[in-house]
């Protein structure tokens, strides 16, 4: 493959990750997507299109032994990762309240995917990343996973799900931080997408549209200021570049 730059994206079959892998190739990068849904046709054609930057993956990042094989998968192609994007996500279709049944099989689904779908590939990539130029980690989180601000009153798998990826992203700082490892935890917005299963017509920004806000804040330096640089500090920003609490 090229000595471009690298970068991994998990659920990359449609929606904002389709998106982001879309842009990161318009941006010249060599990508490796993952795909969970094999009927979807979208990379496949994309593959067709960019045979020799883009390489499609099976990866589940709900399974020990599909996100293990996909490092294998990579690492036969090369030696770095510069950016891994960990975008995979899901949730109910429909929200349920405290009055409603919460099935537990249900919520434990969402937390393997959200929470620790993420963790899974933080530690399956941590070589490849170490030996890259970036070692950049990046997590779509929500609103939902603000304990501060979130407006919610259902949901509570997705909601408790979001807010452990943020717990568990900052465990991921504190321990590679050091290392020059750096972090972006995002919130894209209510996109067009396909989370809970079929496509949400209501959003407010399109997948492409978010997929490339998305992809900015992923791959820029962050700053507080002139000559003061932000990346020893871990916080979660959305598509306008607002800071969201914890």
């Amino acid at each position: 493959m090229s000595r471009s730059r690298v970068a991994v994206v998990t659920g990359a079959d449609r929606g904002l990750g389709l998106g982001i892998t879309k842009r990161l190739l318009e941006l010249g990068w060599d990508v490796f997507a993952g795909s969970y849904l094999a009927d979807w046709p979208e990379l496949t054609e994309l593959r067709q299109k960019e045979p020799e930057r883009l390489y499609v993956i099976p990866l589940d990042v709900a399974s020990d032994e599909s996100v293990q094989a996909a490092s294998r998968a990579v690492e036969r192609k090369t030696d770095r990762v510069d950016v891994l994007i960990n975008n995979a996500g899901i949730a109910t279709r429909y929200p349920r309240t405290i009055h409603e049944e919460q099935v537990e099989e249900e919520l434990l689904r969402i937390y393997n995917v959200n929470a620790v779908g993420p963790m899974r590939m933080a530690q399956a990539f941590v070589p490849l990343l170490r030996a890259g130029s970036g070692k950049r980690m990046c997590f779509v989180s929500s609103e939902a996973g603000s304990i501060n601000r979130s407006f919610r009153d259902n949901w509570y798998g997705y909601c408790m799900s979001k807010t452990a990826l943020n717990r568990g992203v900052q465990c991921l700082f504190d321990e590679l931080r050091p290392e020059g490892f750096t972090f972006r935890l995002y919130h894209p917005g209510w996109v067009r997408s396909y989370m809970s299963g079929e496509l949400n017509t209501e959003g407010d920004l399109d997948a492409d549209d978010a997929a490339r806000m998305a992809v900015a804040y992923f791959l820029r330096d962050r700053y507080e200021g002139p000559g003061i640089q932000e990346e020893d500090r871990l916080v979660m920003r959305d598509w306008l570049g607002r800071e969201w609490p914890w």
